[in-house]
């Protein structure tokens, strides 16, 4: 059998270990043998490949980004854009698809297996943990470490400085990362787009944090919005029709911070450090069990469907469902931590 296999979307952390996993075991239990396509659905689209064997993937196990470089390109935004990828496949001889990759990933891989008979399986991605159907994507666990990295060594430039320091993370429309960071980090506020946050409640819990002597920490994801709203925020179109381009919270919220209580405030906003660097053990460990897993469902040609960790166990779900709604933020999870707030 020979399998395609592609990465799509934005790159986080553990990817290279996934494509890893899968040629491992695809060569050496089942003798499959393996296609990459280059740059996310652009590769199937327009034919373009890279070798793809043990020898291609060894030593890839630590290395961050992904050795088939990734986009993202919507074939189905193309009249022809399903035919062309049903044709590339035929053209290589491929009788299964992985794609690894987020909500917009893995819903393109879905609508081409439901609508157009592709055969794909998805392994799900994303530093913002959003995805429904699994419980933990890929690049979430890094990309909290290296927030809370950076939130451990601002609290003592803060406590120097007797300022308010305002980290800014990652997230889109859901809180995951400035929850686990901000919790384990000590920060002193965090603030998610699950919850529009009031200013001057915000304001309060730096001066309260101020009177107890110390300096405040606040967390903020990047799709937060004041309950005045977003607007306030002055958000600009993002690359890609329909998208938002997130980040300036932090900043804004620094500067009304500053305004309103008097206290020097500054903004660190870690963006795409977030994505980068060597995966976490936690993340190369899932990664490699989502690829064993993403492999055995393509030799078994259970295609439609989803690794997807639930509790401890490797699952498969409709892919449909990783298309649905984002995974937000629980409200009881975000009061449960309120009580380190100010």
């Amino acid at each position: 059998m020979r399998v395609g296999v592609l990465t799509g979307g934005r790159d986080c952390p553990g990817l290279n270990a996934v494509v890893r996993a899968v040629v491992r075991k695809g060569v050496q239990v089942y003798g499959h043998e393996f296609v990459g396509f280059r740059d996310g659905w652009r590769g199937p689209l327009e034919g373009e490949t890279v070798p793809l064997d043990i020898r291609a993937v060894r030593g890839t196990l630590p290395r961050g980004g992904t050795i088939l470089g990734s986009s993202r390109t919507d074939p189905l935004a193309r009249e022809d854009g399903a035919g062309r990828i049903r044709d590339t496949l035929a053209q290589f001889g491929v009788e299964g698809l992985i794609a690894i990759g987020g909500r917009d990933t893995l819903g393109t891989a879905a609508r081409l297996a439901d609508e157009h008979g592709v055969p794909c399986v998805g392994v799900p991605k994303t530093i913002d943990n959003d995805l429904p159907g699994t419980d933990r994507t890929i690049g979430f666990d890094t990309a909290v470490g290296v927030a809370v990295e950076a939130i451990d060594r601002l609290h003592t430039t803060a406590e120097s400085h007797k300022r308010v320091l305002v980290v800014e993370v990652m997230g889109g429309e859901a809180g995951w990362i400035a929850v686990h960071s901000g919790l384990a980090g000590g920060a002193n506020v965090i603030l998610v787009p699950e919850q529009p946050f009031d200013v001057d409640q915000v304001c309060g819990w730096v001066t309260s944090r101020f009177q107890a002597t110390y300096s405040p920490i606040v967390v903020v994801a990047d799709g937060a919005v004041p309950k005045e709203g977003e607007a306030a925020l002055g958000r600009t179109p993002g690359g890609t029709p329909g998208q938002v381009r997130l980040s300036g919270v932090g900043e804004w919220l620094a500067r009304e911070i500053e305004h309103r209580t008097g206290k020097e405030a500054r903004t660190t906003v870690l963006g795409h450090l977030q994505r980068g660097g060597s995966p976490s053990p936690a993340d190369r460990w899932l990664a490699t069990r989502f690829g064993l897993h993403a492999i055995d469902a393509v030799h078994e040609r259970d295609f439609g469907t989803m690794v997807a960790l639930h509790g401890t166990d490797i699952v498969r779900v409709p892919l449909r469902e990783a298309t649905g709604r984002p995974r937000t933020v629980d409200p009881r999870l975000y009061e449960e931590i309120g009580v380190f707030f100010g």
